[in-house]
């Protein structure tokens, strides 16, 4: 069974792969997830925040007024909060590019480009194969537009490209209110290829000592819907290839993401709670069903359900709403 892909230019075994996470912080456990399958490495994000104040002894107000800059500098964790600080992140870059064959894939993850472009050419150089860029921003600026937001992330792509010469992915979150159209700008601005989606870890109230409070939850199959619908709908539009990252846990969710037009597949929660031998079982499972529906290639499948080859999509979203809506019948008792 031919379960190959292409993804930023990289020709990979399979489309499985370790997301940003925890899990290549740990040498033993890189080795572990190639032994599986895993068929390239992606180390967890290094953040703007600790680059700056490594190299300037600060973390800088971003776009914050000049009164609340103390009060938002408390904010953020400290340094010994991170796993791993700028040089431990390049180190570990380079060791696990000696411990695997697969290839490796740097992650940063900011809001601006300042400040830590040098860092990303610093990945580079320590052996990175690619660069997943994942702008984690939510405004909440009543006067910024939507329009200001989206030139925020094209403007860091631009230039990240302009300087790096591995390929650049980019990983959105799902509340852009016209996605296909930044993609493809994303596209035109140098990006090789796009993740769907960053997950917004929503932190909850502590209503008896007035704070907010983190709350991490790990992914689960409910929140593959989301993507799926938005790969199927990105895939139409754009030529890079595609990834998926939240909710993949079985090898049939993997199949479903590469109809929907995706060429790589992200899996950390699932690994996070069932170790890395489940890359193995999800491949497994892909094959066992490839097997059964008579498909010899991934190639064979992937975007036969994307909107491309819907002839009206907008009439085909606005129908499958309306049949779902319509669906529900209350009992009378």
């Amino acid at each position: 069974m031919d379960l190959t892909t292409e993804y930023l230019g990289l020709k990979l075994d399979s489309p499985l792969m370790p997301g940003a996470s925890p899990l290549a912080d740990s040498l033993d456990m890189v080795r572990r997830l190639e032994d599986a399958g895993a068929s390239a490495i992606v180390m967890r994000s290094i953040f703007e925040e600790q680059i700056t104040r490594e190299t300037t002894g600060n973390i800088y107000a971003i776009e914050t007024p000049a009164e609340s800059f103390a009060e938002a500098i408390s904010y953020f964790p400290k340094a010994s909060e991170f796993s791993l600080g700028p040089d431990e992140y390049l180190d570990q870059l380079r060791c696990i590019t000696e411990a695997v064959a697969i290839p490796v894939i740097g992650s940063l993850n900011g809001i601006t480009a300042r400040g830590w472009l040098e860092y990303a050419m610093r990945i580079q150089e320590a052996g990175a194969d690619a660069l997943e860029l994942n702008v984690y921003y939510l405004p909440t600026d009543a006067a910024e537009a939507s329009e200001a937001v989206e030139r925020r992330t094209i403007d860091i792509v631009r230039l990240v490209k302009g300087a790096l010469r591995i390929p650049v992915a980019v990983k959105l979150s799902p509340f852009f209110s016209a996605l296909p159209h930044l993609v493809r700008q994303l596209e035109c601005a140098g990006a090789d290829g796009i993740i769907l989606f960053n997950r917004f870890y929503q932190p909850d109230i502590d209503a008896e000592n007035l704070e907010a409070e983190p709350r991490l939850h790990l992914s689960d199959p409910s929140e593959l819907l989301l993507r799926l619908r938005w790969l199927a709908i990105v895939a139409a539009g754009v030529n890079v290839p595609l990834a998926i990252s939240g909710g993949v846990h079985s090898g049939l969710d993997a199949i479903k993401s590469v109809m929907a037009g995706a060429s790589a597949v992200q899996v950390v929660s699932a690994l996070l709670k069932k170790g890395p031998d489940h890359l193995r079982t999800l491949r497994l499972e892909m094959e066992r069903w490839m097997q059964e529906h008579e498909y010899e290639s991934l190639k064979q499948m992937r975007g036969n359900m994307s909107l491309a080859h819907c002839p009206d999509p907008n009439a085909f979203s606005r129908a499958n709403y309306m049949r779902i809506l319509q669906s529900w019948r209350v009992g009378l008792s």
